[in-house]
């Protein structure tokens, strides 16, 4: 099954010794929920650094080699610093389990929200983490909103409630940022978790449950709570 874990937010100027931190503890954390999908060995792990051209290389995940491919990423000729810095790892575990990370952060654009997207394939019936990957994200990243999605549930969340790609929006579980949840209605049916910094974890439904999700989206829409970010963006969060 193939689920997505995203994370997103506005202009948030970082230096790339920063991100390398965040990518760290981004990946320790994976490594620790995910062991069969995650490379081994500690601070020899080694990840696959996809490249816009040419083949896939080897990337060790500990912070110095982390800064390395940032600072060459920013050396190419296309690079801005009011985009921000991409980076996108895969590595493919035991039988059916792969995982890729991208990310795009550290940037100051006014209309392309930042992100970190973990897409994660699994065996049919294997047990994922899925509120856990989005706890790490959150509490790595401090995304404005975030969720954790797949195929169905995007599709009935484009049908069914007029959900656009770069809206707010959550899935099976969603995050949102302090002021945003600070409107989610009392009535919403879903186990709230609240994390440091005042941001709030949401497990909305079980996989398969779109139609829940779909609800719970039009809910916190309504009240205000996947409203977007004003456009020219001048934060990261609501």
């Amino acid at each position: 099954m193939r689920r997505v874990v995203r994370g997103f937010w506005g202009p948030r100027p970082e230096s790339a010794e920063a991100l390398a931190g965040r990518w760290k503890r981004m990946l320790d954390g994976l490594t620790e929920l995910l062991p069969g999908a995650t490379p081994t060995g500690g601070a020899a792990a080694t990840w696959q650094q996809v490249h816009g051209s040419g083949p896939a290389t080897g990337l060790a995940a500990d912070e110095g080699a982390l800064l390395g491919a940032l600072r060459e990423a920013q050396a190419a000729e296309d690079w801005s610093d009011l985009t921000g810095t991409a980076l996108r790892l895969v590595h493919t575990g035991g039988p059916g389990w792969q995982t890729e990370i991208s990310g795009l952060a550290g940037g100051a654009p006014e209309f392309l929200l930042q992100s970190l997207v973990v897409t994660l394939r699994a065996p049919d019936g294997a047990e994922v983490p899925e509120a856990g990957l989005l706890a790490v994200l959150a509490r790595v990243w401090e995304p404005d909103f975030g969720d954790v999605s797949d195929d169905d549930v995007l599709d009935a969340l484009e049908d069914d409630a007029g959900f656009s790609i770069g809206d707010p929006v959550v899935g099976r579980v969603g995050y949102l940022s302090p002021r945003r949840a600070a409107l989610v209605p009392d009535s919403l049916k879903a186990a709230r978790e609240e994390l440091p910094g005042g941001g709030v974890l949401l497990r909305v439904a079980a996989p398969g449950a779109s139609e829940e999700v779909v609800t719970a989206y039009e809910r916190l829409r309504e009240a205000g709570a996947l409203d977007p970010l004003p456009r020219p963006m001048d934060r990261a969060v609501l």
